[in-house]
């Protein structure tokens, strides 16, 4: 499997990625029964290869070679144009009646093709592949911070709005919340935002720890606890986008403060932890 593996290229998924947008030129010849199967099926295939190849430079580096784990240029770019092609994947299944592929898809073959012209410049060295993959783990895990407090806040509103709106006090011009619609929206864009920001996070924190140990501490409470938030934030945003109970309030008010929960563990985790001051 393995040595399949090892045969995989960035001409692999550039090609799954480019099927996929000759598939969506269909369009303008008229309706193409299987389309939809079809493009999921070429960005399905071009994820796995391009996350193959990834995995493998990451994990593949000679024991007395000084570059830094995923600490190129050319390799941020494969970074960048990865998570482009799973946005564009989420937003595809969601409204596949629209066009956003010929937006989406020519980005995304652009960024590859940066990543190719770039492949020759000289890689980060251990040393400064993991200053700056903690930079990033911690400008990601404060953005995921914020939007988690936001969405708490969003959702408290919420419950107290609605709660006003059924005494019919909610247009008091000296207590004025921001519509339940507002607030709904609010509350769905911070956890789109905080599950990004700290899946990012935990990524970049891992790709540091391999550049600074060479290994990945599962046993961190630190480590752990981020894991288990972003666990969370992710079946919190599954849920909030696929499930719609005939109670919104109640939904917001359960989710943010588990979302909340889940976040003081994960900070308490951490300032008592190696993690903290490592």
């Amino acid at each position: 499997m393995l040595g399949i593996l090892h045969e995989i290229s960035i001409k692999c998924f550039f090609a799954s990625y480019f099927l996929a947008l000759l598939l969506e030129l269909t369009r303008f010849f008229g309706q193409f029964r299987g389309r939809v199967a079809a493009v999921l099926t070429m960005m399905a295939l071009g994820l796995f290869t391009h996350v193959s190849y990834l995995f493998l430079r990451a994990v593949y580096i000679p024991v007395d070679d000084d570059r830094g784990l995923l600490s190129s240029w050319a390799e941020w770019s494969l970074l960048l144009a990865l998570g482009l092609a799973i946005c564009f994947v989420i937003a595809y299944v969601r409204r596949s009646d629209t066009i956003i592929s010929f937006f989406f898809l020519p980005m995304i073959l652009l960024t590859i093709g940066l990543g190719t012209w770039i492949g020759g410049w000289e890689p980060f060295s251990r040393h400064d592949a993991a200053d700056t993959w903690r930079s990033i783990h911690g400008l990601a895990m404060m953005v995921g911070t914020g939007a988690v407090l936001i969405g708490f806040l969003a959702g408290v509103m919420y419950l107290v709005q609605s709660r006003r709106l059924k005494q019919k006090r909610a247009g008091s011009r000296a207590f004025r919340l921001p519509t339940l619609e507002t607030l709904d929206r609010a509350n769905r864009r911070s956890l789109v935002v905080s599950t990004t920001a700290v899946a990012i996070g935990v990524v970049a924190g891992m790709i540091m720890n391999l550049n600074q140990h060479d290994d990945f501490r599962w046993s961190d409470s630190g480590i752990l606890l981020s894991f288990v938030l972003f666990l969370w934030l992710v079946a919190a945003t599954a849920t909030e986008f696929f499930y719609s109970p005939a109670s919104r309030g109640r939904k917001a008010f359960y989710m943010t403060l588990a979302s909340l929960g889940f976040l003081v563990l994960a900070l308490i985790g951490i300032i008592f932890s190696s993690h903290g001051v490592g």
